[in-house]
């Protein structure tokens, strides 16, 4: 019996696109999907349940953040943004809306295909919620609240611990500077974005081997930090 491949959606509106990445997806073992437009897009969804998608943030129907939102609201896979656009504004609001990473156009396919396994990967590690997260010699129990490092364990105070969880839960997704300092500041400080670099440097220095060069709390220039899951 062959087994079923990952169904992988890539919503966009250039053909070229689909006709590059349809032999690329099918070579990696997965079964490509394809929609030119929003609305194209969101049927499809709801109809098959795709593993992932990839999301083109130019439609012709549609704001691909507008199409972001409309499946957020009823999808919890991985999704991707492709975009053209460079603002960072643009991939902080996508972030924001729910995407899981981001690929700028043009892209490697070597790039889009490995960012794909990550967050398809993350998102099957959030069904074992009740395991410690582990990264390197750090290991991180969102149980009980009990955060070591090789073996040691790790005093942090209760805003270090939640901002670490913060980061922790989006299994090694780009977290903005606006959803950090919202969740664990509250609403009033979302631009307070010293004050988060000051929390991370404090972080970095309890977990990181070298905080001066981290590998474990990395940095999105301009849009946020990631928690770099194995």
């Amino acid at each position: 019996m062959t087994a079923l491949r990952p169904r992988i959606l890539v919503i966009d509106d250039e053909p070229q696109i689909h006709r590059f990445l349809r032999p690329a997806l099918n070579a990696a073992g997965y079964e490509p999907m394809s929609a030119e437009t929003g609305e194209a897009g969101l049927r499809e969804i709801a109809a098959r349940a795709p593993d992932a998608v990839v999301l083109d943030l130019g439609l012709p129907d549609m704001d691909g953040k507008e199409a972001l939102a409309a499946a957020r609201a009823f999808y919890q896979g991985p999704i991707l943004v492709l975009s053209a656009r460079d603002r960072e504004t643009e991939k902080i609001a996508a972030l924001d809306m729910g995407a899981d990473d981001y690929v700028e156009k043009p892209f490697g396919v070597g790039e889009l295909l490995a960012r794909l396994r990550v967050a398809m990967r993350h998102r099957l590690q959030r069904a074992d919620v009740h395991s410690p997260v582990l990264a390197g010699a750090i290991s991180v129990d969102l149980v009980n609240r009990v955060v070591t490092r090789s073996g040691a364990s790790v005093r942090l105070s209760p805003k270090e611990y939640d901002l670490l969880v913060q980061l922790v839960e989006a299994n090694g997704k780009v977290v903005t500077h606006r959803q950090l300092l919202t969740a664990v500041w509250g609403p009033a400080h979302t631009e307070n974005v010293e004050y988060l670099r000051v929390f991370v440097g404090q972080l970095r220095h309890k977990l990181e081997e070298d905080p001066a060069t981290p590998r474990l709390i990395t940095t999105e220039p301009g849009v946020g930090y990631r928690f770099a899951l194995p």
